[in-house]
């Protein structure tokens, strides 16, 4: 195998090199807050800002990295995150999607090959919002949610070799 090693995507194949790989390991652990995050993120990773930027936005439209951003610990702000599940049928996934997406607290969703074929994560500036914010998805969608709030934080890397 060449220098640059191969991740299955479910797709095809795709090939990152040393540098992708030292991106994804780097950024992962944290994120310079300086006036120039991306300029000193790239100095620190032997790089310059405009090839950085341009090596995260292609994982991004390659679908290597699915989001770049910060996660936030939205309990230490009073909200709460979680993550819900439902059966969307075949026949209306399209549409209990479209309803689900149009509510401001769905901060993104997944499908599944599972009877719960659809699952997303709700994100509410209050806890006791939960409850009315499901309903009101539910009277929407036309679908039955299942709630599944943290119990636990896991916080889980992926570390490339380089």
């Amino acid at each position: 195998m060449s220098a640059a090693r191969t991740l299955a995507t479910g797709v095809s194949p795709v090939v990152l090199d040393a540098l992708d790989r030292r991106i994804i390991n780097a950024l992962q652990g944290g994120f310079p807050l300086t006036p120039r995050p991306y300029a000193d993120a790239a100095s620190a990773l032997g790089t310059d800002e405009a090839t950085l930027l341009a090596r995260l936005q292609a994982m991004l439209d390659g679908g290597i990295l699915t989001r770049f951003g910060p996660l936030y610990q939205i309990e230490r702000a009073g909200g709460r995150f979680v993550l819900c599940a439902c059966h969307a049928p075949a026949a209306r996934t399209e549409a209990v999607i479209a309803a689900i997406n149009a509510h401001p607290e769905v901060a993104h969703h997944y499908a599944r090959t599972h009877h719960l074929n659809l699952w997303f994560v709700l994100a509410v500036a209050h806890p006791d919002a939960v409850a009315q914010t499901l309903a009101r998805i539910e009277a929407s969608a036309g679908v039955a949610v299942l709630a599944f709030p943290k119990e636990r934080e896991f916080y889980v890397n992926l570390y490339l070799r380089a």
